[in-house]
């Protein structure tokens, strides 16, 4: 009665031709299968473990229209769906409708759970759509894999969706953080299957701060939803290179935060410039160094963007790195305004 794996993500856009090309030229994406309904059109696009889903068309435009471009399914291989959906609506979600026998429950804001069996095999296409293979198939890039799924709530919510997840779903909660910059402050809290391959970390701003980029999301999101996708990469120095120079933009980091790396941080002190040049920020915990780094959206309303992340070990998630992307974040909005 738990969430074992993430079988699949599905991202809603007004323009499926620039986000498909996006993920495929820019990020490395391989076009695996088709799928056309009378009210929407899907692509599959898959890279290492990712498997995610590209949809448009009216039957989408209410989310949309409402949201923007932006996640709207996390689907979920669970031990036993039939019994983690009488789980899940007991501890507070809503049904919806089943695609071809899946059941679909709501988790947070407009966003829905499909529920699959984990014995599925992990390449199989996702159900309810009559998919048509592309030639070429999968191919390995720099992603692995899906690290984690950054979720930002309202205020003072926190506490009730970790409840919700853990309820629904068996995700226990691994680890908080609350992080102050200048006025603003924002609350985290990180959910995990005991798998280890579901993890939601749970973000909302402190309402008795000053609103900051996090109001922002919610405001242009029109309430809770993906704020990132956090893909796993082996080397993310060579990672970084190549997906900027195809064309991916990444956000900037201070000269000042390299100054202080190596004293933070000594036994990367070898690694400075390489990370400054790439941008790329360092943290580490007890058990190893943690590499990470964020794109800017390549939306409209700026509703989604991704991160790479490189784990030497670190099972954290980079609690020194949230200020330096929340200081990051905040000098794209004050840019804009």
């Amino acid at each position: 009665m738990a969430a074992q794996d993430i079988a699949f993500v599905e991202l809603y856009t007004k323009d499926k031709v620039p986000a498909v090309e996006h993920f495929v030229s820019a990020m490395g994406f391989t076009r695996v299968a088709d799928a056309v309904a009378t009210d929407r059109s899907s692509v599959l696009l898959c890279q290492g473990e990712v498997q995610l889903v590209i949809t448009s068309g009216r039957g989408i435009w209410p989310f949309l229209d409402e949201h923007g471009d932006g996640i709207a399914d996390i689907a979920l291989t669970c031990d036993d769906v039939a019994a983690t959906l009488d789980t899940a609506v007991a501890a507070g979600a809503k049904p919806l409708d089943s695609v071809a026998d899946h059941p679909v429950v709501s988790g947070f804001g407009d966003v829905a759970h499909t529920l699959v069996p984990a014995t599925r095999s992990a390449t199989a296409l996702p159900p309810g759509r009559r998919w048509l293979g592309m030639p070429g198939g999968r191919s390995a890039q720099q992603i692995r894999r899906l690290d984690h799924i950054a979720v930002c709530l309202a205020g003072g919510t926190l506490g009730e969706y970790a409840d919700f997840y853990r309820d629904a779903f068996g995700l226990s909660r691994y680890s908080s953080e609350y992080v102050a910059v200048g006025g603003q402050a924002m609350d985290s809290i990180v959910v995990r299957s005991e798998s280890g391959r579901v993890t939601f970390t749970l973000v909302a701003p402190d309402p008795a701060k000053d609103p900051g980029q996090l109001d922002g999301f919610l405001d242009r999101n029109a309430g809770p939803g993906v704020q990132h996708l956090a893909f796993l990469v082996d080397d993310i120095i060579a990672a970084v290179r190549e997906l900027r120079g195809l064309g991916v933009e990444f956000l900037n980091t201070s000269a000042a935060y390299y100054d202080m790396l190596a004293e933070r941080i000594g036994e990367l002190r070898g690694q400075v410039a390489q990370l400054q040049e790439t941008q790329v920020l360092a943290d580490r915990d007890e058990w190893g160094h943690l590499l990470q780094l964020f794109t800017r959206s390549p939306y409209e309303r700026n509703t989604l963007f991704f991160e790479l992340i490189q784990r030497q070990g670190s099972r954290a998630f980079g609690s020194a790195n949230i200020r330096a992307l929340c200081e990051a974040v905040e000098r794209e909005r004050l840019a804009v305004q």
